[in-house]
Parts: C-alpha cells; sequence; structure tokens
C-alpha cells in the first residue's frame, strides 16, 4: 500500500456533505476522503466520468470550498474525482483539512517502509473511519510498528483499532501522543 499518490488522502470520522452540480442536474453527496488533487464522494446523482462537475463543501467550520472537477473513476455511488483547481483553493483545502486534522475529525494513514520495517503512521484522528485502511494494511501489508505520534484524538473505535493491532497482529505501538498516553493510562487504571 504505498501511496503512489502526489497528494495524500484525508479520511474524516464523519464525512462533510458536499453539494454537486453536472449537466442540469444537482444533489447532495458525502465526502469520503479529500486531497489537494481531488475527491472521492458517494452520491445518488449520476455523475458521467470524464465530464466536469461543480461542488462546493465545507469541511467542519472552515470557509465554504468551491471548486470544480472531473469525474475520473466511478464504482456504483463512489466517484473519484480530480480538481481543477487554482492556488487559491488549494490553499483553502490545504487550510481546512489542517484544522480538521489537528482537531481529530480527519486522519491520514500511511504506510513506509522504515529499516527493512513496515510501519503505519496515522495523523490526526485514530478513529472508525480508519478501519478499512488500517485493517487492509495490517492483512495485506505486514505492519510491524504503528506511529501514533502524530494522532490528535482518540475514541472508543480508535482504541479497540489499537487493540486489534497489538493483540492480533502483534503490531508494535510507538510514539504515543500525549492523548494516545492518557487514554491507555485511563485504560490501565480501569483493569486494575
Amino acid at each position: 500500500m504505498r501511496e503512489q499518490r502526489r497528494h495524500q488522502r484525508i479520511r474524516f470520522s464523519i464525512p462533510p456533505r458536499v453539494r454537486i452540480g453536472q449537466s442540469g442536474l444537482s444533489g447532495n453527496g458525502e465526502l469520503e476522503n479529500l486531497s489537494l488533487g481531488g475527491l472521492m464522494l458517494r452520491t445518488g446523482l449520476p455523475l458521467k466520468v470524464g465530464e466536469a462537475f461543480g461542488c462546493e463543501f465545507t469541511v467542519y467550520d472552515s470557509p465554504l470550498i468551491d471548486m470544480s472537477a472531473q469525474v475520473v473513476s466511478k464504482i456504483g455511488d463512489l466517484y473519484g474525482a480530480r480538481f481543477r483547481a487554482g492556488p487559491i483553493s488549494e490553499w483553502l483545502i490545504q487550510e481546512a483539512t489542517d484544522r480538521a486534522l489537528a482537531a481529530g475529525k480527519a486522519s491520514i494513514l500511511s504506510i513506509n517502509d522504515l529499516h527493512g520495517r513496515k510501519v503505519m503512521r496515522i495523523v490526526g484522528g485514530m478513529n472508525e473511519g480508519l478501519r478499512s485502511d488500517l485493517m487492509h494494511g495490517l492483512t495485506r501489508m505486514g505492519v510491524d510498528e504503528m506511529d501514533l505520534s502524530g494522532v490528535t484524538a482518540i475514541d472508543s473505535a480508535g482504541v479497540e483499532l489499537c487493540r486489534i493491532a497489538v493483540n492480533r497482529h502483534q503490531v508494535g505501538i510507538v510514539n504515543p501522543s500525549p492523548c494516545v498516553q492518557a487514554v491507555l493510562r485511563e485504560r490501565k487504571a480501569a483493569a486494575l
């Protein structure tokens, strides 16, 4: 699962709503993930692959982001799109995602090979939104360690994902952030 993308994908604990329009049709959807280069959204609107569409969304409390994108893929009601963005739009997306990561409402998961060991690094929220990517990494990539130094919030689903990684896949947790350390201390105290 080595990222071949130019921009990292941001996943959300609660997918933000997006308004979309293409060829006179308009509707709503949910952002599955977002990057500076594009987005993945889920919608019932029948978007056409290869054609442009307009979209507007906010990432939690961000200013409105209004962009044009081109549909590049479709699987069921899930569409991948590449932005036709300018510098101001990219700046708005970067600012919005930085704030969402800092608040633990969005997450980035990456896997890197460091000195012969596969290290999964999580930045932002450690939550249910990471389950699919995390389980793929654990079961298909053979992760050795989870670096949690960039985790800004962890909920009960995130704690459960850590437990699965450690107990079922013998993954070591390294560099836990202060919020992860606090949750682990609480769990340990509750078990006594």
